[in-house]
């Protein structure tokens, strides 16, 4: 049997609870003609999986949506055979299908993956969709320059501490917003970064303009609200912010857009500063960057020029648990979960 995590019957509120996920099992699917049975070995937990929810996006009775590594049990496609390892779409499920006829966003194309260009669970990460994120959102759209000063928000999570060490290897003086003094801890000791600053402070605005003398010229927006807020007045002249992610407004009521609320309020810097503001999709950048990405990507980890830290948790049945504490900020580094075994390790 294949057991997998759905939507509940219970509306979906404005975070997610105890009764909004619900598991299932049903017989595990057999693989048609173009199609390959896979095995989930890890879930990558995202914050855009919950606009996804919130929005209708998935099927109910559908496994959740998300990103994962998986094994090649029974395979009709041609190039792929039992054993291979794969970057997939499978979600929240211990086995699912892929190839024709199988639903996915249009970008997240499944490839199989080389082991050798590091850990397999790097491809839902810094050798993956979330990698090149972080490479098109700072390298492609904020274009930091030797001497500038880059602020990346979340600095600790998935996207946020690959961001900002592609932008200590422009020469930027790089900035980092965490939770916890231990994130803190994290991001300059680990990371590289040159200073990093706690939105939990209460002088938080005053700790950001400290750690900013010369002001902010790139800023990596995961977050939004109060974060957003204390970085608006330090923006410089000719200074680039791609929006990322909103993390904070997540949970927004129905109609609200956070977006739009954060444009209104920088407006008038904005346009006395000549602030140029992007929108971060990823799957805009695929078609063109993405072998570039992997390949210089996978010579900076392997070199240790990025470093790269996982919050792994264990067991399909965890999966809701862990979603909701990534939302929360409770995680410490990119959430995923291993729900099968690893044949690498």
């Amino acid at each position: 049997m294949n057991r997998y995590w759905t939507l509940s019957d219970k509306p979906v509120g404005a975070w997610p609870d105890a009764e909004t996920f619900v598991l299932r099992e049903e017989p595990i699917p057999k693989p048609g003609p173009g199609q390959a049975l896979t095995r989930t070995i890890y879930v990558s937990l995202d914050p855009y999986q919950w606009g996804y929810k919130r929005r209708g996006v998935e099927p109910r009775g559908a496994p959740c949506h998300a990103r994962t590594v998986s094994q090649v049990v029974e395979s009709h496609i041609e190039g792929l055979v039992e054993g291979d390892l794969v970057f997939n779409t499978n979600g929240w499920s211990a086995y699912g299908l892929m190839g024709e006829g199988v639903a996915r966003p249009s970008y997240m194309v499944p490839r199989k993956l080389d082991p050798a260009l590091g850990r397999i669970s790097w491809a839902v990460g810094v050798l993956g969709m979330l990698g090149l994120t972080a490479y098109a959102g700072m390298i492609l759209q904020g274009d930091p320059k030797a001497g500038e000063t880059a602020v990346v928000s979340a600095a600790s999570g998935g996207v946020g501490q690959i961001a900002g060490q592609l932008a200590k290897l422009r020469g930027a003086r790089v900035v980092g917003i965490a939770g916890r003094e231990e994130k803190c801890r994290f991001v300059v000791k680990e990371l590289g970064y040159d200073a990093c600053v706690s939105h939990l402070s209460p002088t938080f605005a005053d700790d950001l303009r400290a750690a900013c003398p010369d002001g902010v010229d790139v800023y990596f927006e995961n977050v939004g609200g109060a974060v957003f807020d204390a970085v608006l007045p330090l923006f410089n002249p000719g200074a680039r912010m791609t929006i990322c992610g909103l993390i904070a407004h997540y949970g927004d009521a129905a109609g609200v857009d956070g977006r739009a609320e954060l444009m209104k309020r920088g407006e008038a810097i904005f346009a006395a500063r000549g602030v140029t503001v992007k929108d971060l999709f990823v799957g805009d950048f695929v078609a063109d960057h993405h072998d570039t990405f992997l390949r210089e990507m996978a010579g900076w980890v392997g070199d240790g020029k990025v470093r790269y830290l996982e919050d792994m948790r264990e067991g399909l049945e965890t999966v809701p648990a862990a979603f909701g504490d990534m939302l929360r900020g409770g995680n410490f580094g990119k959430m995923l979960v291993r729900v099968g075994d690893d044949p690498t390790l």
